[in-house]
């Protein structure tokens, strides 16, 4: 019991409380689901970096072609105030660390934040004569730009809690998972092949998983 208490106080009263909540007080019970919360995260790790980098990349290839590589630094070309100030960081940070702002490192430098901000409304145009082209569906015919956009905005609010080790389990995540599978097969079949046989979270989540706390949310 005591161990149970120092291990609790190690990893923030204010944080475990919320695993205490669910298993109802059991301090012990609260721990298996900390470490399953940790167990999924890191599962969930592989298709949310797979993702991420598929996105960015279809997108840079796609209009690079639709205008040339250095698309984003084109004046009044980003839509959103946030967007120009992630761009600015980013080479900034590039600069600091010796390195030339070339636009392949640029790419890898800004945020999921700035790459999912691109299939938001406002480009809409621009999704309509060109970005279309990152993504298509199995049988051949194109994805809407919301089909993306929906299904992205809570998969990037998932991968920050991810990011900051935050409680997950309360989250539907097998509809999560299935929906980061599909884009990154819309964004890239190949990608998705490999990415299916490198992913845990099938083997880590369990099957009464939804069970083990109160119903899935987000």
């Amino acid at each position: 019991m005591e161990t149970e208490e120092e291990i609790a106080l190690a990893l923030s009263l204010e944080r475990f409380s919320r695993y205490l909540g669910w298993a109802g007080g059991n301090r012990a019970h609260g721990l298996e689901l900390y470490a399953l919360n940790t167990r999924i995260s890191e599962a969930l790790y592989t298709p949310l970096q797979v993702l991420e980098i598929v996105l960015r990349n279809r997108i840079h290839a796609v209009m690079s072609e639709h205008r040339h590589e250095h698309w984003h630094h084109d004046e009044g070309f980003l839509l959103i105030k946030n967007q120009r100030h992630q761009l600015d960081k980013a080479i900034q940070d590039l600069k600091d660390d010796g390195k030339l702002p070339s636009p392949g490192r640029v790419v890898a430098a800004l945020t999921f934040s700035f790459w999912t901000s691109m299939l938001s409304p406002a480009y809409d145009m621009l999704w309509q004569t060109g970005l279309h082209r990152i993504a298509k569906k199995e049988n051949g015919k194109g994805v809407r730009r919301k089909d993306l956009s929906a299904p992205l905005a809570p998969i990037r609010t998932l991968r920050n809690r991810v990011a900051h080790h935050e409680p997950i389990l309360q989250w539907n995540l097998p509809k999560h998972y299935a929906n980061m599978l599909q884009i990154i097969g819309w964004l890239s079949p190949p990608a998705a092949v490999w990415c299916r046989t490198l992913s845990r979270f099938e083997i880590v989540y369990p099957p009464n998983g939804i069970e083990l706390i109160r119903a899935p949310k987000g």
